[in-house]
């Protein structure tokens, strides 16, 4: 877990990379529902479309589905859950025995958001602070121009922040007290990465 912009998309590529788990991202299973028009992707595109969240229901039956044709594995999971809702409905399935939280600072998020670019077709990501592009708003391999997410704009970036402490906080209190949550305080992936590899080592090696 932790807020948009946080890196748990380059945290969870490395922990994939690094551990023999599968990776599960609520998004990612929500956007290939919502492309193959299944009937539950029509569903959720209504939501989506009308500027609603996806019910707890819905997403969780997605999650769950796609759980079960993991066995015998160790997953992560990536954007879920969202709610004490649906850290409740997972945790009736299965044993949930790890949480990690990503406790990056609001001005680093927004800062990083500010600087991020990107290729609309290819889906490639630039940051003007870290990996800027060759030229400045063009991109490396088409030399189309790069557009800003209106979702990475400073102002809706805050806003997103804000909704997003509201809402999570009380999952990280769902873990806390169930004495899985480990949280990972630093400004940079670079930073934190080490202290969730150590983490995890460690972790495998009391459990397999």
């Amino acid at each position: 877990m932790g807020p948009p912009g946080s890196g748990k998309g380059t945290i969870s590529s490395r922990i994939v990379k690094n551990f023999n788990v599968s990776y599960v991202a609520s998004g990612d299973i929500l956007r290939n529902h919502i492309a193959q028009a299944t009937s539950k992707g029509r569903e959720a595109k209504k939501y989506i479309e009308s500027g609603q969240l996806v019910p707890d229901e819905l997403v969780t039956s997605l999650i769950l589905e796609q759980l079960e044709s993991l066995t015998n594995c160790n997953w992560l999971l990536d954007g879920y859950p969202r709610t004490v809702k649906q850290a409740e409905d997972l945790s009736a399935k299965h044993d949930i025995t790890l949480a990690l939280n990503l406790a990056v600072p609001d001005e680093v998020i927004i800062s990083r958001l500010k600087g991020r670019w990107l290729h609309q077709s290819s889906g490639r990501i630039y940051n003007t602070d870290f990996n800027p592009p060759k030229v400045p708003g063009i991109d490396d391999v088409t030399g189309e121009k790069l557009v800003q997410r209106e979702d990475d704009k400073p102002d809706i970036v805050l806003a997103r922040l804000l909704n997003y402490r509201k809402g999570n906080t009380p999952v990280l209190e769902y873990f806390r007290e169930k004495n899985i949550l480990k949280e990972f305080v630093g400004k940079e992936t670079n930073e934190i990465w080490p202290k969730v590899k150590i983490c995890l080592e460690e972790y495998f090696r009391k459990h397999g």
